[in-house]
C-alpha cells in the first residue's frame, strides 16, 4: 500500500512517516520544505506541495492509496492565515480524490466549532464537513495538545521557567487540557491507514492538566523555584507580545488563549495516547527549555531540520 503524508520533514509528519515505514508501507510526502534537512534518504519520495498548481498536485497524488493530513497553521500572520489553509487544504482534498486516494486521515483539533469566533477551531470545523461530503472513506483525529522533543508549547513554558523570575498564568488557571505525545498520535494515525470505516477519534493524552497543574508540573520538573501568578489575560498577552519581539516570535495569540481558557483543550473521551506527560518531563527535564523554539523560524528557514529540545 502507497501512503502519502504532508510534511515528513517537519513534526508530527515526520513521526507519522517513522511509522509508516516500520510498518511496511511505501510512503510519500507532500512537503512546503523541499529542500529542508530529509532525514528518510531514499527511504521516501518527495514532491513539492503545491496549491497554486491542483493538475500537478493530482499527478503526485497517483497511486497513492492512503493520504494523511497534518497541514494546517498555528496562528494568523502577515504571510499566513487560516483562511488560506482551509482553502489550501480544500484543494488537497480535492486532488486526492481526483486522484483516486481511497482513504484520508486528516489531523484536526479537540472541539472544533463552526459557529466559533476562533478561526482556528471554525477553519477546522469547515474541513471535517468537507472532507466528510467528499467521499473517500476518512478517519478525523483530534489531538488537544502534542508534546514531545521538538515541541513548542511545553518547551517554551519551560524555557519561560527558566528565564523569567515571574511566570503569569492566564485568569485563574483553571481551564483544563489533555497533551498527547506526539509519538503516541504518529502511531495512531500510522494504525488508522489500515482501516475503512468513517470515525471521529479525540487524539488526547492519559492525563488531564489544568493549565496551572500544567505549568506547576513543569516546573518541578526542571526543579526550579520560579514565581507563578495569575495575571489577567490581556496584560498577559501584552507581556508576550513584548517577549515576542525579544525573540523574534509570536509567543501565543489573543484567539489562543481565548481557546485556552474556554477549554477548548479538553474533552471528556477515552485517552488515545498512553504516554504520561509527567512521565516524559521526568526523563527530558535536563535539556527541556534550555532554549526557545521559534514557530516563525521554522517556517521562515526552509532547510534546517527541527531542532529537539
Amino acid at each position: 500500500m502507497r501512503v502519502g503524508v504532508t510534511g515528513a520533514y517537519g513534526y508530527s509528519g515526520r513521526y507519522i512517516a517513522q511509522h509508516l515505514l516500520r510498518a511496511g508501507y511505501d510512503v510519500m510526502t507532500l512537503t512546503n520544505s523541499i529542500g529542508r534537512v530529509n532525514p528518510f534518504g531514499n527511504r521516501i519520495e518527495a514532491v513539492p506541495l503545491q496549491f497554486d498548481d491542483p493538475a500537478s498536485l493530482t499527478r503526485s497524488l497517483l497511486g497513492v492509496d492512503v493520504l494523511i493530513n497534518t497541514y494546517w497553521v498555528r496562528f494568523n500572520h502577515r504571510h499566513f492565515n487560516h483562511g488560506e489553509a482551509v482553502t489550501n487544504t480544500k484543494v488537497l482534498f480535492r486532488c486526492a480524490m481526483d486522484a483516486g486516494v481511497g482513504r484520508i486521515v486528516h489531523v484536526s483539533i479537540t472541539n472544533p466549532d463552526i459557529d466559533s469566533n476562533l478561526s482556528y477551531f471554525a477553519g477546522k470545523a469547515e474541513l471535517e464537513a468537507d472532507l466528510m461530503s467528499l467521499g473517500p472513506s476518512y478517519c478525523i483525529l483530534r489531538p488537544a495538545v502534542l508534546f514531545g522533543k521538538e515541541d513548542v508549547l511545553i518547551n517554551n513554558i519551560a524555557w519561560a521557567l527558566r528565564h523569567l523570575p515571574i511566570f503569569g498564568v492566564f485568569g485563574d488557571g483553571e481551564y483544563k487540557l489533555q497533551p498527547i505525545y506526539v509519538d503516541d498520535m504518529a502511531a495512531l494515525a500510522a494504525e488508522k491507514v489500515g482501516g475503512d470505516a468513517n470515525e471521529i477519534v479525540n487524539a488526547i493524552g492519559p492525563e488531564t492538566f489544568t493549565f496551572r497543574e500544567l505549568v506547576d508540573a513543569i516546573r518541578e520538573s526542571l526543579h526550579l523555584r520560579t514565581r507563578i501568578v495569575n495575571v489577567a489575560p490581556e496584560l498577559g498577552y501584552r507581556i508576550c507580545q513584548l517577549l515576542g519581539l525579544i525573540v523574534d516570535d509570536v509567543i501565543i495569540t489573543r484567539d489562543e488563549i481565548d481557546g485556552l481558557m474556554s477549554g477548548r483543550l479538553y474533552t471528556d473521551a477515552r485517552p488515545a495516547g498512553s504516554t504520561k506527560l509527567s512521565e516524559w518531563m521526568g526523563s527530558h527535564g535536563a535539556s527541556l527549555g534550555l532554549r526557545y523554539t521559534s514557530e516563525l523560524a521554522r517556517r521562515q528557514n526552509r532547510l534546517a531540520a527541527y531542532q529537539s529540545n
